[in-house]
């Protein structure tokens, strides 16, 4: 008798807002199974997750169609509580750890280890007192198996963010009925090295019998770890494959509806000796990061990337260069001194910051499209606003028509999936917030534009459009771009040079054609008489 799926989505559908995100999603997975759900931005993944785990957005607005079938029983949660106790485990794409809270609070969060109390029998459990030992031994051993180090008294507030994410996972893995563990973009953060510590830990839960859907836009990843793919395109399952029988050109090409070019076009742009960014012995206090003495300088025209391990300094120098995090030395651009730790003086100087954090830093969530992309441009630069007849500019109103003419052109531009310039941020998929926040930056015009994770959570049709996007940018307008990415061969793709972040300083810059192997001695910081030149151009740039 053939073995009953652990897992059977029959005809699942969804429609929000009058868009019809979801259509007649047919696919099942077996226990210890690992299933790789995959598709670009806003093909529906999220929001068939949602329906999975019974989110409220849901629920909010009008359910869904179809049925779950769990253990050969249909269910239907009314909410994440009730899919946790059927014993399903789900990591979002957003972190949603207590920033106050050590990595074992927030690892047992509700299902905290309690000592007795006498008066337990008369006022019930309120008056029991945490079992902080028991706790830390618990959380310990939900992070180590994870193969990770991470101290268990740790605040989430001071951690990389890479930690968090591996804490995220820790705390579904501690729940002792997880049976099905679903993890949107659970790499995304994580550098080489910290992904595939997690894929080999995922491994071994899928071989102890917890069936997983790896959601991901890193196909290799998913080509390796998962037994199948199941690829989504406009709502729809467009294939079901066995990972092992599927190319990774295969995947990308039944994502996107064609096939994916991943070759570089060769850069035309014209980098100057002129320097646009002088750093020198920059400091930059931010939680999880270490910068203690970073020195380089960016040309006129160049495209520079940063990369490094987690936590070795690589988003803390754009964070600290920006005045978003306390921090000192001596930043100069085209060489005007520039005054830190204040947001405002940098945006003034003619800077433009794409967070790496998008929700946090990067958008204005509950407003629309177009109010996201113009805001800050109105704001530092005075565009998007207009004299009224007869008064010149004594006073200003805001210019609705150049509002949508510069809202429509990056919707165009970037294709950003929306239904329009009027639709909320937080209505969008992670991918298509990311570009809204791009989108952003461009409308500034800046003379040096800084790029935290450019492609994070964007699926590799977005990613190819996004990086030549910048390449276009920084080719058609001059601009200087400084690129962060935990993704060397990204940076490698679209950069002039690329810098090493090691213990908070720089451990060495090379042109970006130099062999991925310079790199990784670089990081692990190794370095051998080959990159004595690195270490001569990191130490005296100028």
């Amino acid at each position: 008798m053939p073995e009953v799926p652990l897992l059977k989505l029959e005809n699942v559908g969804k429609e929000y807002f009058g868009n019809r995100v979801l259509a007649k999603v047919d696919f099942s997975l077996n226990r210890g199974e690992i299933l790789g759900l995959v598709g670009e931005n806003g093909a529906g993944k999220s929001t068939l997750m949602n329906i999975l785990f019974g989110m409220p957005v849901i629920s909010g607005t009008g359910g869904y169609e179809g049925n779950i079938v769990l253990d050969g029983r249909v269910v239907r949660f009314n909410s994440p509580f009730d899919a946790l106790e059927a014993g399903i485990g789900m990591v979002h794409q957003e972190f949603s750890l207590i920033p106050g809270f050590s990595a074992a609070e927030n690892i047992l969060l509700n299902r905290e280890a309690l000592n007795g109390s006498i008066l337990e029998l008369v006022f019930s459990e309120r008056l029991n007192t945490l079992d902080r030992p028991a706790m830390r031994r618990r959380a310990a051993r939900a992070i180590q198996t994870l193969g990770v180090d991470i101290g268990v008294d740790t605040i989430a507030s001071e951690m990389p963010v890479g930690y968090k994410q591996f804490i995220e996972i820790a705390r579904e893995i501690d729940r002792t009925r997880t049976r099905l563990l679903v993890l949107d973009e659970p790499t995304a953060v994580l550098t080489e090295t910290e992904a595939r510590i997690l894929l080999d830990a995922l491994r071994k839960l899928a071989d102890g019998g917890i069936s997983i859907i790896f959601i991901s836009h890193r196909l290799q990843e998913v080509k390796s770890l998962c037994d199948k793919i199941v690829v989504l395109r406009d709502g729809n399952v467009i294939r079901e494959e066995s990972a092992r029988s599927a190319s990774i050109r295969d995947i990308a090409a039944w994502m996107v509806g064609r096939q994916v070019d991943d070759s570089r076009p060769p850069r035309t742009g014209k980098v100057s000796d002129e320097v646009a960014l002088s750093v020198r012995n920059l400091w930059v206090d931010m939680p999880g990061e270490t910068v203690r003495d970073a020195t380089f300088d960016v040309h006129r025209g160049e495209i520079f990337g940063i990369g490094g391990l987690a936590g070795q300094g690589k988003l803390g120098i754009p964070n600290g260069i920006m005045g978003l995090s306390p921090s000192g030395g001596e930043v100069a651009l085209f060489g005007k001194k520039i005054e830190l730790d204040t947001p405002r003086k940098a945006l003034d100087s003619g800077m433009a910051f794409v967070s790496e954090d998008r929700r946090g830093v990067g958008l204005l969530l509950s407003e629309r499209i177009d109010w996201n992309i113009a805001f800050t441009g109105m704001q530092v630069q005075n565009r998007f606003l207009r004299g009224i007849p007869g008064l010149g500019n004594l006073v200003r109103i805001r210019d609705d028509a150049a509002i949508a003419e510069e809202t429509e052109r990056y919707i165009r531009a970037l294709e950003i999936r929306c239904t329009g310039p009027g639709q909320r941020a937080v209505e969008l998929s992670g991918g298509n917030q990311q570009k809204i926040c791009l989108a952003k930056a461009f409308s500034m015009r800046p003379e040096l534009l800084l790029i935290c994770e450019p492609t994070r959570g964007i699926d590799v049709g977005a990613r190819e459009l996004v990086l030549n996007t910048l390449r276009r940018y920084n080719e058609e307008y001059g601009t200087t771009i400084l690129i962060t990415s935990s993704e060397l061969e990204e940076l490698r793709s679209v950069c002039d040079r690329v810098a090493i972040v090691g213990e908070g300083k720089i451990a060495g810059i090379l042109p970006a054609t130099s062999p991925a192997e310079r790199f990784g001695l670089l990081m692990m910081g190794a370095v051998g008489d080959g990159d004595e030149a690195a270490q001569r151009e990191a130490a005296g740039n100028a």
